[in-house]
């Protein structure tokens, strides 16, 4: 019988990436060319989901105005207005932010800075080139 060679009871494994924090959570970056499949940001999505929920709370009537619906969620009426504003960005956008496949310059953090109402603009801000063409903008 031969004998096995003895097993390491250690194994290390070195795997390039570094931690970024994005939108209010760690996320991992790995180094270009490193596949990596992109995941809903659940902020964003969360966000989305919120706003488009207020926004219908207001359009039906059911409250008159965004500080009475403030009020009422118990939420700052500056941060409202502020989540609010996304429901203003592009179909196309808010697409890729519920697919997970938004470029990373789209966090909530920078959603809640002013952002081009023109969808065109909005495209351009936050689409790499090969997006673009691809949509034909």
């Amino acid at each position: 019988m031969t004998r096995a060679k003895p097993v390491p009871e250690t194994v290390t494994v070195h795997i390039p990436f570094r931690l970024v924090k994005r939108g209010g959570r760690k996320e991992m970056h790995l180094p270009d060319g490193a596949s990596s499949q992109r995941k809903m940001d659940n902020t964003l999505v969360k966000a989305l989901a919120r706003a488009f929920r207020w926004k219908r709370m207001l359009e039906s009537g059911e409250f008159t105005t965004i500080a009475e619906l403030a009020d009422r969620e118990g939420i700052a009426l500056s941060y409202m207005t502020r989540v609010l504003r996304i429901t203003l960005l592009a179909p196309d956008v808010v697409e890729s932010i519920l697919i997970g496949q938004h470029g990373r310059e789209i966090t909530l953090a920078t959603l809640m800075n002013p952002f081009p109402l023109d969808w065109s603009d909005q495209r351009r801000a936050y689409f790499s080139v090969e997006r673009l063409l691809r949509l034909g903008d």
